[in-house]
């Protein structure tokens, strides 16, 4: 069974003298049907968010502000991820656990969901996901 992989994603940007506009379009860059998101700031200090897999949910995040360390985490590996500007996304199939921490001061990330919330998509519980996914 091949074990799923995240995926890191420069988007396009346009430049002129009026700014910079990034963006991300289903197909090209985003790869499933938007149908929820979120958007996390406001984290104070020393917190974190996530914790938690998705078993069928896929998930896109970008920091439209600021910056933001993502541990993904498949139940065998573990890889760290910086995400500090708005035109580099982060792509997490299902089955990652994935840990945001590190927030900088006045850090926005948006999180774009391929299903609408439902709490049984979630593992919650670590111990269930290494036993879900073969981890050690």
């Amino acid at each position: 069974m091949s074990r799923p992989r995240h995926t890191l994603v420069d988007l396009p940007e346009r430049v002129d003298p009026r700014g910079t506009l990034s963006f991300g379009q289903q197909g090209d860059h985003i790869p499933f049907a938007v149908k929820r998101y979120f958007v996390l700031y406001g984290v104070p200090e020393g917190s974190s968010r996530g914790g938690h897999a998705h078993r069928a949910q896929h998930q896109f995040l970008i920091m439209a502000s600021g910056s933001a360390k993502i541990a993904v985490d498949d139940g065998k590996s573990r890889a760290e991820v910086l995400l500090d500007r708005p035109n580099f996304a982060l792509y997490a199939p299902p089955m990652l656990w994935l840990e945001l921490r590190d927030f900088s001061q006045g850090a926005v990330c948006l999180v774009l969901v391929s299903d609408v919330y439902s709490e049984n998509d979630y593992i919650r519980d670590r111990a269930e996901f290494l036993r879900l996914t073969g981890g050690p």
